[in-house]
């Protein structure tokens, strides 16, 4: 009898910033309306970059669902498979996230351990400068498309998923309203009152300094002038 493969099924990015939570928001949806075969896994990857190698490194098939700038409209939905997949990935950096994703596949086959298969199913982000935001509705209705490309790809496997007949309810006692898009939409600050690109109330207040302030250095402590070209940024 052949052994069943390890399959991981990642949603990585952020959900503070806008559309860069797609993914993660497209596993949460995934997980609370289907139930998988035990040697299948999902995971939040979030911004966790390296520390994902090991989860990397014992999958033999991998699903990615990931914000990815491909060049093209926003909303647009796209799917790579196989060698392809790194190259998209670190293509145009949209966040922190995705060059340490690249350096995690790249170090999973440093190690000896790399997917036999690796699928990325990418949206184009609309818009990533909205701290606090959520998802566009251009990505967010490519939530339910990206998740049927992911079953297609399993079942190609002989993975078939089971759409539960109750879907699951976000644990926000645990995760906080995030977890719960709707709810954490409904709770969002206007901009009025939280600001998406820096406080301009806080940048400009009489308490919020910004000042080069020498460190008084003890007579007998070891000096050694490793940025004395910075200097002349000092006023010294």
């Amino acid at each position: 009898m052949t052994e069943a493969p390890n399959v991981l099924i990642l949603g990585i990015g952020n959900l503070l910033w806008a559309d860069e939570g797609f993914g993660v928001r497209a596993l949460e949806v995934l997980q609370r309306n289907y139930q998988f075969p035990d040697h299948v896994r999902l995971l939040d990857g979030g911004t966790q970059g390296i520390y994902l190698v090991q989860h990397i490194r014992e999958a033999q098939i991998l699903v990615v669902f990931d914000a990815v700038d491909y060049g093209l409209p926003g909303g647009t939905l796209k799917q790579v498979e196989g060698e392809e997949v790194p190259k998209f990935m670190g293509a145009k950096k949209v966040s922190l996230h995705q060059t340490g994703f690249q350096e995690v596949l790249a170090m999973s086959e440093m190690l000896g351990n790399y997917p036999q298969h690796l699928l990325l199913v990418g949206v184009q982000p609309v818009e990533l400068e909205d701290y606090g935001g959520s998802l566009r509705e251009p990505v967010r209705a490519q939530i339910e498309p990206a998740i049927q490309i992911a079953l297609a790809y399993l079942q190609d496997f002989g993975i078939q998923a089971k759409r539960r007949e109750i879907p699951l309810r976000p644990d926000t006692g645990l995760l906080g309203s995030i977890s719960d898009i709707q709810r954490y939409e409904a709770e969002r600050p206007s901009e009025q009152h939280a600001c998406r690109v820096g406080d301009a109330r806080v940048l400009e207040s009489d308490r919020f300094d910004l000042a080069y302030r020498p460190i008084q250095i003890e007579e007998d402590a070891i000096h050694v002038d490793v940025d004395a070209h910075l200097d002349k940024y000092r006023g010294i």
